[in-house]
């Protein structure tokens, strides 16, 4: 590697740090944060965060003994440095590639990864299960739940928190309290956190660093001697410890070798930390350093992309903005996702009708509806695998209610580097399953600006439309997008023999498939279904009357699209005659990390796979060219 890391060339596993001293502990948290550094600028991936708990990393391994107890990071950001220390390190240029090591924590892959994270706000809850276990007779030590600042946000830690004061067990919870998730944290719980620390210690929240008097701090941290105030954690039945400098090895290790010799009952440790420390570009523009692409470890300077067209993400928040200066009643939500979602450009232009509630997708959705209800026009803008947090609220407030919210969801299909916890699957089929649910997909960049006009437009329900992660196609985008009609799809090309009824961003592989089917000496029609609920049964009737062979294709799971076809068809006794149809969908399985491309090459989803399976149809049909 061309780097002088004596420590951390030691460590194989956590068992080879405990015979390090403090002070050589401190030296491997300087060559793990220089590790860390340069093995993301090789392969992009989570920094910011990771920067932040090198020092919690080190002193947690050091403290504990792990794998036996069980160390839990929350959402798994910032689980880079552990990975690194957990035998790992030599993979980490595979990091986040296809056939790599996850950017996330996953039990498949190592017995230091107890609980596969992704999605936030699960560790408190999944290191009860585990002090449960252990006080039941399991061979599990103790249980440490490593949860940020945003996280903890969300109703879900605060259920976890409230379960386990009372039920009192020995657990610990380090709250990584950095002030910055992805996007500043908001709300109540946020600001109250931030009272916390500026209250104990105003100065050292605001600049954690070794400027103080570490063996005074750590004596007041482990006898509570800092604040006469009851903590709402200490009210939740959790001993409260902090809040502590999280970058300060001395005061780090002092604090958690003394909670897990004295504590019998669930313990919460404060740690103030900088998002992205130690890395200059990354301590000063957190929010752009959280996930990044391969960098100058020098500059901090990331890889240029080549210029392409615009992404989806960005036209929606555009396509939004412009919608919203001709309507005054339109509104935004974002669960702390605002530069993820696009809405960052819609509350550069309109503010005050913006509203984050932080990551709280159950709450956003319940909020949207009560928007709705009162007779605004609510846009709630979540990445699909964050919408599945909220289905009951949709379900319940929204779709019984038959409440006019529009549900615009980003990172539908496969969505690359951050693999299958976050890939928008399902989507499809657990909203065309609900009554007075609208469903719509995008095809192109150009269908997504009319999408949203079509959501704007609509007031007779719920409306939901889905689009891809990343960049589009490159048609020309409408300057003003027209709502379209509700229930009704387009024919793209026309043939006679195959038919390919494309839902949603698969239209151009569907494209290529019928050149690769033509070639054959057949012609092939390509239709964009637009909506899968409601269905057009007009376009659906068209091909299964003109063609011998119907191919649906989606970007989702099955039971989605292609099963509302098949159950329209069969109950207008289209399966009865000749007609041979297949449904392309994502396989019954999880696709782990890769390129887009590669990852629906796995799937079985790219237009060589389409056409194959439309030609060993029409070979059984026998469908003469």
């Amino acid at each position: 590697m061309g780097r002088h890391t004596p420590q951390l060339d030691r460590i194989s596993a956590p068992a080879d740090m405990k015979s390090l001293s403090d002070a050589e502990l401190r030296i491997l948290a300087d060559e793990l944060r220089d590790e860390v550094i340069h093995s993301v600028a090789n392969t992009g991936g989570h920094l910011g965060s990771s920067l932040g708990v090198v020092e919690l990393t080190v002193a947690l391994h050091a403290v504990f003994d792990t794998p036996r107890d069980k160390l839990i990071w929350d959402v798994g950001h910032q689980c880079y440095p552990h990975k690194v220390l957990t035998g790992r390190r030599a993979q980490m240029h595979t990091l986040r590639q296809e056939g790599g090591i996850s950017g996330f924590t996953k039990r498949s892959e190592s017995p230091f990864d107890p609980f596969g994270a992704a999605h936030s706000s699960t560790s408190i809850s999944a290191a009860l299960g585990f002090s449960v276990a252990r006080d039941m007779g399991q061979a599990t030590g103790d249980a440490v739940a490593v949860i940020g600042d945003g996280s903890i946000s969300a109703g879900m830690a605060y259920e976890a928190l409230n379960n386990a004061g009372a039920q009192g067990r020995r657990m610990f919870v380090i709250l990584n309290d950095n002030e910055m998730s992805i996007a500043p944290p908001v709300g109540a719980m946020s600001h109250y956190m931030t009272s916390l620390a500026g209250s104990a210690q105003p100065e050292a929240a605001r600049e954690p660093g070794p400027a103080r008097d570490h063996a005074r701090r750590a004596r007041e941290l482990v006898t509570g001697a800092v604040n006469d105030q009851s903590t709402l954690f200490e009210n939740l039945g959790f001993e409260y410890i902090g809040p502590i400098d999280g970058h300060d090895m001395d005061q780090l290790l002092s604090v958690l070798r003394a909670a897990r010799v004295r504590s019998n009952g669930p313990v919460l440790i404060h740690c103030c930390t900088v998002k992205g420390k130690g890395f200059g570009p990354a301590e000063e523009a957190a929010d752009r350093y959280h996930g990044v692409s391969s960098f100058d470890p020098k500059t901090g300077t990331q890889a240029k992309k080549r210029p392409n067209a615009p992404s989806y993400t960005k036209i929606f928040g555009e396509a939004l903005a412009d919608e919203a200066t001709r309507d005054p009643k339109l509104v935004a939500i974002t669960a702390a996702m605002p530069s993820g979602t696009g809405l960052d450009i819609f509350a550069s232009h309109h503010p005050s009708r913006m509203y984050d509630v932080g990551i709280a997708e159950q709450h956003g959705v319940t909020f949207a509806a009560g928007l709705a209800a009162g007779g605004l026009k609510p846009f709630c803008a979540i990445y699909s695998t964050f919408l599945q947090r909220g289905y009951d609220q949709i379900v319940h407030d929204v779709a019984l209610q038959n409440l006019p919210v529009r549900f615009a969801i980003d990172r539908a299909g496969l969505v690359g580097a951050d693999g299958a916890t976050h890939a928008g699957a399902f989507d499809i089929g657990y909203l065309t399953a609900l009554p007075n649910m609208v469903v719509m997909a995008a095809s192109d960049e150009a269908e997504l600006v009319h999408m949203v006009a079509t959501a704007a437009a609509y007031d007779d329900g719920p409306i939901a439309f889905r689009y891809p992660r990343g960049e589009g196609t490159g048609v020309t985008i409408p300057e003003r997008g027209r709502p379209l009609e509700i229930g009704k799809g387009l024919i793209v090309r026309q043939g006679f023999d195959v038919a390919i009824l494309s839902f949603g961003a698969h239209l151009s592989e569907s494209q290529r498939a019928a050149d690769i089917i033509e070639a054959q000496g057949m012609t092939v029609t390509v239709a964009d279904a637009r909506f899968a609920k409601p269905l057009d049964t007009q376009l659906i009737a068209k091909l299964a009357r003109k063609h011998r062979v119907l191919i649906t294709v989606e970007q989702g799971a099955q039971g989605g699209f292609g099963a509302m076809v098949l159950h329209h068809l069969a109950n207008e006794g289209w399966l009865d005659g000749d007609l041979a149809v297949r449904t392309m969908t994502l396989p019954d399985r999880f696709i782990d990390q890769g390129a887009p491309d590669a990852m629906y090459a796995d799937a079985g989803l790219t237009a060589q796979d389409i056409a194959a399976i439309a030609l060993q149809a029409a070979k059984v049909h026998q469908v003469q060219a």
